[in-house]
């Protein structure tokens, strides 16, 4: 299931209705797999301090620049603000210590038949925007259209909702072009319902608003933030919403407990860290191993007032990785692509960069008991034994392993050994080029990125590379070049980091299926086109149990492996994070939310006086 925001249970201030689970076919919650944990009526959940303080702000620090607060169009035009979802509520939120498990928002109770071929939501009565304008079904049908119309990514997204209509005056009903997909209920409840009436209106400059475009205007919104004032491309800052509709739900008690919320852009990464050395950020998760190993000496760190702490990714798996172009002819070959990952030095990168503080990515779901090890057996195997020899034979037989570099003698063992792959490909070494045969080209590529760490990383690789023929060269690019460049596909290589949930389900088919291919914006920047890939992606959606889906889950991921379609690159299974020692939080954070910061934090006056402040 994809990570975007998702929700549903009752009001505690609803009225008199009967019990959720008494009435016919209503839930208060929906799991993938069981049943959720929180019954009916639960007061809030397990990791919130529900009587957490009110007040305070946190600045968070972003690298980048944004131009827009249509969410609409994100992803196709424009740079999205960074903390614009605060201002949306959705039909359901997620809760972080359960996996795969949904309660009610906007709408307060949901049900669908046994098939699940619709879902039925009905909204809360209370729900209102912030001009206090109730919520409406035809907001919600007003949303799903939009979304379909003007993103590419939300029409894939959403491509099985083939009716949306009102059936009740709070009720909304999707229909869906397939049955036994348990999770589109699901993945319909992550819908950001929007107001039509704002949308249709005119603006403060008196022309017809237009949701397939770009906007600067601060948007009506029905969540627990509104966005307060903004300077385009620096900072925009969100409120607390005093009166907010949804305050006393139980999905909501002990969060949203910061009065402001401020996002401050930077376009370059090392001007971020000493804006937060220079007190003018409060929190920030350290990406760079180097900047984490060096760059926290400083006297805030020691004397406490700074505080640096590692938090689990519990949460989901990831793979981060250098990512071919399948569209274009020269990576259509499997032996090119490992050639490039023989090549690899993980080893000497994590041990000269990043103070071995990585591990080598090994799987499409790392870092948890999604990912494909040793050989396929039981249920998995017999899964890969359906599809026969539309899979690599290897997977029957070689466990995956990356290439292990890190000495010379490694390293000259790997790139005979990839020279090898590439005569095999139709390559020769001619004065020191690959050329192929067919057509007289030499193997280049040009690597593109809009972070300008990652040079350190890739130069090195290119010198590598160079010793067996293959010239690349590194492009960094501005983040609005590099945005369109991926969308349309327009690249050669780049890393490109997707994330699985623990119920992996739809995404699978923005992520790699065939029909994401040519979809501009599309997850499946790799060009992956396979018809096994493709069925092992049903194999996945329509797992009737837990033991099915984490078979199915590992066979995709041991095919797509096989294939090598990347080269995979690190991740660290702790979050490395510093802060300004001005917040307080509850005992025990959820088990899946990782820091779960700013949400379920709060300010604290007492620490606050003694760490100071320069605001």
């Amino acid at each position: 299931m994809i990570g975007r925001a998702a929700c549903f249970v009752v009001a505690l201030y609803v009225g008199p209705l009967p019990a959720i689970g008494q009435e016919e076919g209503w839930r208060h919650g929906l799991a993938l797999i069981g049943a959720p944990e929180y019954e009916h009526g639960f007061r809030h959940f397990d990791y919130v301090n529900p009587d957490a303080p009110k007040g305070g702000l946190v600045r968070i620090g972003v690298q980048g620049t944004f131009d827009n607060f249509n969410l609409v169009v994100s992803g196709v035009k424009g740079g999205l603000e960074a903390g614009i979802s605060r201002v949306y509520d959705t039909l359901m939120t997620r809760s972080m210590d359960e996996v795969g498990t949904v309660y009610g928002l906007l709408a307060e109770a949901v049900r669908y038949p046994a098939d699940y071929s619709s879902v039925t939501y009905r909204l809360n009565q209370h729900a209102r925007w912030h001009d206090g304008r109730p919520v409406t079904a035809e907001d919600i049908i007003f949303s799903l259209d939009s979304l379909k119309t003007y993103s590419p990514l939300y029409a894939l997204h959403y491509k099985n909702v083939s009716e949306v209509k009102k059936t009740g005056e709070r009720e909304v009903t999707f229909t869906f072009n397939e049955t036994g997909n348990r999770e589109l209920p699901q993945i319909v409840g992550q819908l950001p319902v929007l107001p039509k009436h704002w949308w249709e209106a005119t603006g403060p400059d008196g022309k017809p608003r237009n949701i397939g475009e770009t906007t600067l205007e601060p948007p009506l919104g029905s969540g627990p933030y509104r966005l307060k004032s903004f300077e385009a491309g620096r900072t925009a800052s969100y409120e607390r919403v005093s009166g907010y509709w949804g305050e006393s739900l139980n999905v909501n008690r002990g969060q949203h407990n910061l009065d402001e919320v401020r996002y401050e852009y930077f376009r370059d990464a090392t001007v971020l860290l000493e804006a937060f050395k220079a007190d003018r950020i409060d929190y920030r998760t350290e990406n760079i191993a180097r900047q984490w190993a060096t760059a926290y000496d400083f006297p805030a760190v020691h004397d406490g007032r700074v505080v640096r702490e590692e938090f689990p990714l519990r949460a989901m798996g990831v793979m981060q990785a250098l990512v071919f172009n399948l569209r274009q002819d020269r990576f259509k070959d499997e032996y090119v692509r490992r050639a490039f990952n023989l090549a690899f030095d993980f080893e000497d990168i994590n041990r000269t960069l990043f103070y071995g503080l990585y591990d080598r990515i090994d799987s499409f779901c790392f870092g948890t008991d999604l990912a494909a090890t040793g050989l396929p057996e039981g249920r998995e195997l017999a899964i890969l034994e359906s599809l026969g020899d539309k899979v690599p034979a290897t997977v029957f037989t070689e466990p995956y392993r990356n290439p292990i570099n890190g000495t010379n003698q490694a390293v000259r063992d790997n790139l005979r050994q990839a020279m090898r792959l590439l005569e095999e490909a139709g390559y020769d070494l001619k004065g020191g080029r690959m050329v192929s045969r067919l057509t007289g080209e030499p193997l280049t590529a040009e690597y593109i990125t809009a972070d300008p760490s990652f040079e350190r990383v890739i130069l090195p690789y290119r010198q590598v590379l160079e010793r067996i023929g293959i010239g690349l060269s590194v492009r960094v690019l501005d983040p609005a070049q590099y945005q369109n460049r991926v969308r349309s596909f327009d690249f050669d290589i780049t890393t490109h980091v997707w994330t699985q949930s623990l119920s992996p389900g739809n995404e699978q088919r923005e992520y790699w299926g065939s029909g994401a291919v040519d979809q501009p914006g599309s997850q499946n920047i790799a060009g992956i086109k396979d018809p096994a890939v493709d069925t092992l992606i049903e194999r996945t959606i329509f797992a009737g149990d837990r033991e099915e889906l984490v078979a199915a889950t590992k066979a995709l991921d041991r095919v797509l492996l096989h294939h090598n379609y990347v080269v995979p690159q690190w991740y660290s299974l702790v979050a490395r994070t510093a802060r300004w020692n001005r917040f307080g939080r509850p005992v025990d954070l959820p088990r899946y939310g990782g820091s779960a910061f700013p949400d379920v934090w709060w300010y604290d006056p007492a620490l606050a006086a003694r760490v100071g402040t320069s605001r």
